[in-house]
């Protein structure tokens, strides 16, 4: 079974990891957890309230197939958890890693991100963050993969579901239905 822990923090972005979580979980049969610094519930920006099932201190690599980290105002407050050690040791175990919105400063700061093509919200979202990658940064809208590590927008949820699956070696044709069906609105004009 494909073992998957996505990162919240403190007004973590409701939609960001919704899709690849339900899909992988739901579809895919992945165990997917939660962590937050300390293990203790967290509010979403849309003010959803959730109890993880773990605290980011207990995160163990072995087994651990996915590591994401969900994008929020919490990663810029100044008050967020230094997941640097963590971050280059899942690295260095081969795990992917993947991180949308805000969730790409973190994967930055960490220094996973010097030596991979990658995105983020803009390339001055990840200018202070003091990484060295920034002649491999992609200015486009949707997802990046390169090397098992996934950057997106966090307006790029489908595109993020995509690579994040087909890095874990799933590309089939219900999941190209399945993501073709959530990125339908995108392919139309607005009337």
């Amino acid at each position: 079974m494909t073992r998957a822990i996505t990162i919240l923090t403190e007004n973590f972005a409701d939609w960001e990891t919704a899709l690849i979580n339900s899909t992988a979980r739901l579809y895919y049969g992945f165990y997917t957890q939660f962590a937050t610094p300390g293990g203790l519930p967290v509010t979403s920006s849309g003010g959803m309230l959730v109890t993880p099932q773990l605290a980011l201190e207990e995160i163990h690599l072995e087994e651990l197939d996915l590591l994401m980290v969900c994008g929020g105002s919490h990663w810029q407050s100044g008050k967020a958890p230094d997941l640097g050690p963590l971050l280059r040791a899942a690295r260095d175990k081969n795990v992917v890693l993947a991180g949308i919105c805000d969730g790409t400063r973190v994967l930055a700061q960490a220094g996973v991100l010097d030596t991979v093509r990658h995105t983020s919200n803009s390339a001055d979202n990840l200018a202070s963050t003091g990484y060295v990658g920034a002649a491999l940064y992609q200015d486009v809208p949707w997802a990046v993969a390169d090397q098992r590590i996934i950057t997106a927008p966090g307006t790029a949820p489908v595109t993020f579901t995509r690579e994040v699956l087909r890095a874990l070696d799933i590309a089939d044709d219900n999941l190209a239905a399945y993501l073709a069906m959530h990125g339908a609105e995108h392919g139309k004009t607005a009337p």
